[in-house]
């Protein structure tokens, strides 16, 4: 089966009336959570993203404080968890600061656990991944905003090295 670019689904939504495009979005919205969910963010949350970036923090905090600290086969499980959750929030947004503030939290919140994540190859490689997304959101960012993230990178840094 064919499926159509987005800019032919795009170039089709322009001629809907109103009514069917919302028809189509509860639709979408009915058949699979992520839809749902970027929905909610779109409509409820876009308005006001120092407040999402809050609720994100909180859910990773609640998240980290479910994690196994006397197993680190069980721990790595639910860091792993923990971050896609923090993928999939950041990927809502689509904001540059958002991932790098959510990413940071992230990256403080693991070191902050009463894991020895050195002894660790798999935790040391999903740090340093981390490390590099920040860099990366960083660098397309402005220089004073930049300079506001670098010293939370570099305390991350000097923490897990």
């Amino acid at each position: 089966m064919y499926t159509a670019s987005l800019s032919e689904i795009k170039k089709e939504l322009k001629y809907l009336p109103e009514e069917k495009l919302l028809e189509i979005c509860l639709r979408l919205a009915k058949y699979k959570k992520d839809n749902k969910e970027l929905l909610h963010y779109m409509l409820l949350e876009a308005g006001n993203e120092s407040f999402y970036i809050e609720q994100v923090k909180s859910d990773i905090t609640e998240a980290f404080e479910t994690v196994n600290a006397s197993s680190m086969y069980l721990a790595k499980k639910t860091i792993r968890k923990v971050l896609r959750l923090a993928t999939k929030q950041i990927r809502f947004s689509g904001i540059k600061q958002t991932e790098v503030e959510v990413l940071i939290f992230f990256c403080q919140s693991l070191i902050d656990l009463d894991l020895n994540l050195s002894d660790s190859k798999v935790m040391m490689n999903l740090l340093d991944n981390q490390v590099r997304k920040i860099e990366k959101a960083l660098s397309t960012m402005h220089e004073d905003l930049q300079y506001d993230y670098q010293e939370s990178l570099d305390k991350i840094r000097n923490a897990y090295k």
